[in-house]
């Protein structure tokens, strides 16, 4: 939005949207896994007996006909991308971008522009060099020609919006506007999205990276301080839509309001969210990276009620909020968590849960050596070649479940003792209703699914692995991508089945450690 009236005159009907959003729990899960609804007159997960003609021990769904909250946006899944991940992951010629990369991008994204993200770390360690600059401190990667190029390239190749990190550690307008003006003009100002000033400044009064001792800003630094310097950094600027504070302190959180009104050229907020990190953090605390708790209520539906209440104040400004880096770890390696297959499930889960409390995008981030890593890519005779990590899985399913303008629809059930579900429902603009069923329990779960369609029969495609701790030999309807692939599509054949209705029901076996996805026509 390019004025402040635009902004405004938004701001009351997006303020209820999102307040409604943040209120309605259209996700439910076993009470036994500790997730509450929202609102106490929202239907829920009730205690007593399931309906009858059921199968005995069956967990029965229901989905609602009203839709709640607000349609799925397009680009609301993206990717995160550090700087050096360009070369790495699209190759040096502009005119031969890697094409798995294009493809695995397209899978998550059909029909729609993607919304890439590029930095996180590396957006205050960059620059562009320009005569009688001098390099700043703590920069420790240079963007070239070559680089803007590929870069282009790949925006173009994709039809992509970006988000461009530029570099505010440095504290300098000369160093900003440099590396903005030539981001801009090898990508195209009509394929930015918005420039993200920084990146997490809560660290720069405390963090030091480069070994010099020195910190980007003096200890102390707070929101305050950052909102001066993006106003002061703005003017330097070319026009474009600017987007931040691109923080993942909860405690800068609450200012999201403040910065947004002193602040009017900023026209997306971006926020960061991680459930688990190993840094700092004992063995015995809920965000030590366990598969346990990665797929605690705490890491999907607690990550999205952090972010609730701004997303109703950014609407408030008629601003999107966006979570612009987002993945399981934050900070240490842990492997086996974050390449597991339950990454795939709890990626699924924290999606939905953004999208419930109003969100309008995510970006899960990714670049060479993570401990979350979507993908790794090597070229051998002239050909790519990408291993693709479950977690991709995950995503690739939620991009099935929730198409672009897709609704979220409320759910009631009966839960069982001892049963570990979590479910999930979406109308999409052409009718299909679709239902996501998560079972990261050992057991298999029967599911009766009630739906109100007129349609006799559904299709059935699961998400499976050997257990949660698998690291490959993930499917998706019988389909996998195999230890590397050379195209970025699933191969194998396909295993979809068919689920007749009886009386308005879909019955089907969920197994242990598996997710299925219900398509009602």
């Amino acid at each position: 939005m390019s004025t402040a009236s635009r902004r405004w005159s938004l701001a009351l009907g997006l303020a209820l949207g999102a307040i409604i959003a943040a209120a309605i729990a259209v996700g439910l899960t076993s009470s036994g896994r500790g997730h509450s609804v929202a609102q106490a007159d929202v239907a829920s997960p009730t205690a007593g007996p399931p309906p009858a003609a059921v199968p005995a021990g069956a967990t029965v769904i229901t989905v609602g006909h009203a839709a709640t909250g607000r349609a799925i946006a397009s680009g609301f899944l993206g990717l995160s991308l550090e700087f050096p991940a360009i070369p790495a992951y699209a190759g040096t010629d502009p005119g031969d971008v890697d094409p798995v990369l294009l493809q695995l991008v397209r899978n998550l994204t059909p029909g729609q522009p993607p919304v890439l993200r590029i930095g996180g770390d590396s957006t205050d360690w960059t620059w562009w060099p320009a005569p009688h600059l001098a390099r700043p401190d703590g920069v420790n990667y240079t963007i070239t020609p070559g680089w803007v190029a590929v870069a282009g390239a790949l925006v173009r190749d994709l039809g992509a919006r970006v988000i461009l990190g530029i570099d505010l550690e440095a504290d300098s307008t000369r160093v900003a506007s440099t590396e903005a003006r030539a981001l801009i003009a090898g990508l195209g100002r009509d394929r930015v999205e918005a420039l993200e000033l920084g990146n997490e400044p809560e660290l720069y009064g405390s963090f030091i990276w480069d070994g010099s001792g020195h910190t980007g800003r003096p200890r102390g630094y707070d929101f305050a301080g950052y909102s001066r310097d993006i106003a002061t950094m703005v003017r330097a600027l070319p026009h474009v839509p600017i987007a931040g504070p691109a923080t993942g302190a909860p405690k800068w959180f609450p200012d999201v309001g403040q910065f947004l009104a002193a602040n009017r050229d900023v026209e997306m907020v971006t926020l960061h969210r991680y459930p688990l990190q190993l840094c700092f953090v004992s063995r015995s605390e809920p965000n030590y990276p366990t598969i346990g708790n990665l797929l605690s209520a705490t890491a999907s539906r607690g990550q999205a009620n952090s972010v609730a209440p701004y997303v109703g104040i950014s609407h408030g400004h008629a601003v999107p909020l966006r979570i612009d880096e987002m993945n399981t770890n934050s900070c240490g390696a842990s492997p086996a968590v974050s390449k597991s297959f339950a990454s795939a499930l709890w990626v699924i889960d924290a999606l939905f849960e953004m999208a419930r409390v109003g969100v309008d995008g995510v970006n899960i981030h990714t670049y060479p050596g993570a401990t979350y890593e979507l993908f790794t890519f090597r070229r051998a005779r002239g050909r790519w070649q990408a291993s693709v990590e479950p977690e991709y899985y995950g995503m690739l399913m939620f991009a099935q479940a929730a198409p672009p303008g897709s609704r979220l629809l409320r759910l009631s059930w009966h839960p069982r003792a001892g049963e570990r579900l979590r479910a999930w429902a979406t109308r999409a603009p052409d009718g299909r209703i679709r239902v996501v069923v998560i079972n990261d329990g050992a057991r298999a779960q029967t599911v009766v699914v009630r739906a109100s369609v007129t349609g006799g029969t559904g299709t059935l495609e699961r998400l499976t692995a050997r257990s949660l701790g698998a690291t490959g030999g993930v499917t998706l309807g019988g389909q996998g991508f195999g230890s590397e692939t050379s195209s970025g599509q699933l191969a194998g054949r396909p295993a979809i089945t068919s689920v007749a209705a009886g009386a308005g029901r879909y019955s089907f076996r969920v197994p242990g450690a598996s997710v299925a996805l219900l398509t009602l026509t």
